[in-house]
């Protein structure tokens, strides 16, 4: 078991009508004006954004609004917010959304703490000097982002998606309203079951010993990202299970089950990176599609965690032969994809690649052959490609 510290300083407000304090709560941060950052028109059409701007004009916080964030959100929407936030003294930012909307917030808060092009964070040539506090109403569940210290950004030029990790830029409070998700369309929530799921199996497959503690609590979140996620293909106005997967995808990614993994192998994270870069594929879309491919090329390295995996997760027994046991496992998470509607290969996802398009993600994936991804396996430039092409 690794060392590992664990930080969570995000003030939580879960359940009905908690929006409506957001006035307060901001106002409580001690801000002069505050910038609500969203994407599309849902939120207003939805009557959001007319609650959330109530309230804060009852509780007397100025504010300027920017929407527009897409998913895979745009550096240069980043760009705009920084130049909007400077013009108008904004010292908070409020993100109205999902975590396409956080991570846009997030980057215009490190932006507004910087001199110099925010995108050297992305690219790691700097560390973050400060960010501008933020705060968050959540209305999809699925990226974890609205409690983590992750944000990841698309640069338009070259198709090139990148995160950067610090913890200063963990929000001060999000708001968790699990009715404010009942008007996603299913794929979307599909979309954002999977995010949850794969942002605990990224930390779960490693080959260090853990702790059981750990394991479990990640096993118990997958159990119920499962079973509840197929409830809400029916029955998507449950309040009940959309609070059981919005609650989940917080615990996913706020770093609690990663505790004493050593931080995780995120090997799927790195290769849907570049299909979310290069083709804009739904993130949770494009981790389905790679996972399956992923799990089959490395389980031998150590088939009895795929099998523990396989065990306690879908409860099937396991024998004397880890690999078969590993092998049911993954193909019970494949199935549990297609239930939900998710892709299982580059085809289903809408992408029939050439080879050498799958070479030229290998290729952006691996930096140019400079580096290696994943823990679980170590994977270099060929290994990528090796990948892309089973899931193809």
């Amino acid at each position: 078991m690794s060392n590992f510290e664990f930080y969570t300083p995000t003030h939580v407000y879960f359940g009905r009508d908690t929006q409506r304090q957001v006035g307060d709560l901001v106002r409580a941060q001690g801000c002069k004006k505050v910038l609500v950052h969203f994407g599309g028109q849902s939120a207003r059409r939805s009557g959001l954004l007319d609650q959330i701007e109530a309230s804060l004009d009852a509780a007397g916080v100025a504010h300027v609004q920017l929407g527009g964030v897409v998913p895979n959100p745009h550096l240069s929407l980043v760009y705009q917010g920084i130049d909007l936030c400077k013009k108008e003294g904004v010292d908070f930012i409020l993100a109205v959304g999902g975590g396409s909307v956080i991570d846009s917030a997030k980057a215009i808060g490190y932006g507004l703490c910087m001199d110099g092009d925010v995108w050297a964070l992305y690219d790691h040539t700097r560390k973050a000097e400060g960010c501008t506090p933020i705060g968050v109403v959540l209305t999809i569940a699925a990226s974890g982002s609205e409690m983590s210290n992750s944000s990841v950004i698309t640069k338009e030029e070259g198709g090139i998606k990148r995160g950067y990790n610090d913890e200063i830029c963990r929000p001060k409070f999000a708001i968790m309203n699990p009715e404010l998700t009942m008007t996603l369309p299913d794929y979307q929530t599909a979309c954002g079951c999977t995010d949850i799921l794969m942002h605990t199996m990224e930390r779960y497959f490693v080959n260090i010993e853990t702790m059981e503690i750990t394991d479990s609590i990640s096993e118990a979140l997958m159990q119920t990202v499962i079973y509840n996620a197929r409830i809400l293909m029916k029955e998507p106005d449950n309040y009940s299970a959309r609070a059981e997967i919005m609650w989940a995808g917080s615990l996913s990614h706020n770093g609690l089950t990663g505790c004493g993994t050593g931080g995780g192998d995120w090997a799927c994270h790195q290769l849907e990176h570049e299909l979310g870069g290069v083709y804009n594929v739904t993130h949770g879309a494009g981790l389905a599609a790679i996972w399956g491919s992923w799990a089959r090329y490395v389980y031998e390295v150590n088939p009895e965690r795929f099998a523990q995996f396989a065990t306690n997760v879908f409860d099937i027994p396991c024998g004397t032969d880890y690999k078969e046991t590993a092998l049911a496992g993954i193909e019970a998470m494949e199935n549990f994809f297609r239930s939900v509607k998710m892709p299982t290969s580059l085809h289903e996802l809408g992408l029939d690649l050439t080879d050498q398009q799958i070479h030229d993600l290998a290729f952006k994936c691996s930096f140019e052959d400079t580096r290696t991804i994943g823990v679980f396996k170590q994977l270099n430039m060929r290994d990528m490609e090796k990948i892309y092409l089973m899931a193809r």
